[in-house]
């Protein structure tokens, strides 16, 4: 999924000859929690708006390139890379570049954030669940055979958390006969972190089964 079409370039970039009250307008105009800054044609860093509004308005960019800070993304980055390097500073505009560092313009997080609400992994009909398994031990082409085993397929798979020697990994399967699939995880010796109603259903049976045999046995 190409990042191009959503790169803008609907802002007047701020020169390292722009004043701070003129970076401080298009803050005011634009809820960017950064600005690219730019020497001619040469891409400098962004300005944190926190320390645009601590300079001296008459002052010029120049004066404050110890406050500039150089994250960016190229142009042919996928874009959960694209995510990444957005929650890494902390920032909702992107500057991008091309191979040879020639700015290209910005990207806002609100559309990248888009893109990964409208890919399968979310958009498409289906359950998420979560398993747990042992860092050593699992393995994503045995999580795809087991959902695959119970009739549908997996949109997507990816680590999200890791405590210590245990990994859990988020699944978004298609439309399937969920407790199927967690009791094929549990078979496999995954832990099944997730929950839904129906698996819900089918341990509350358990339960009450393993009473009756106590019950009956006593």
């Amino acid at each position: 999924m190409s990042i191009h079409p959503y790169i803008l370039n609907d802002i007047e970039i701020p020169q390292f000859t722009s004043t701070v009250g003129e970076v401080l307008e298009i803050f005011n105009e634009y809820p960017y929690s950064h600005l690219p800054v730019m020497q001619e044609k040469t891409y400098m860093g962004c300005i944190p708006v926190a320390d645009a509004r601590m300079f001296e308005k008459e002052r010029r960019l120049e004066e404050f390139q110890y406050a500039l800070e150089g994250f960016f993304i190229r142009e042919n980055d996928n874009w959960i890379d694209v995510l990444h390097t957005f929650s890494k500073n902390d920032s909702n505009i992107m500057p991008v570049l091309n191979a040879e560092n020639a700015f290209l313009g910005y990207l806002e997080l609100q559309d990248i954030m888009n893109l990964f609400t409208e890919s399968p992994f979310l958009n498409n009909p289906g359950g998420i669940l979560v398993v747990e398994k042992g860092v050593k031990d699992y393995s994503f082409s045995e999580i795809c055979q087991i959902v695959e085993t119970n009739g549908t397929h997996v949109l997507g798979a990816f680590v999200s958390g890791m405590d210590n020697d245990r990994a859990q990994i988020t699944i978004k399967t298609g439309v399937a006969p969920f407790n199927a699939i967690f009791q094929t995880f549990r078979r496999y010796g995954y832990e099944v972190i997730s929950q839904n109603e129906e698996d819900s259903f089918s341990s509350n049976l358990e339960d009450r089964s393993r009473y009756l045999d106590k019950y009956l046995n006593i």
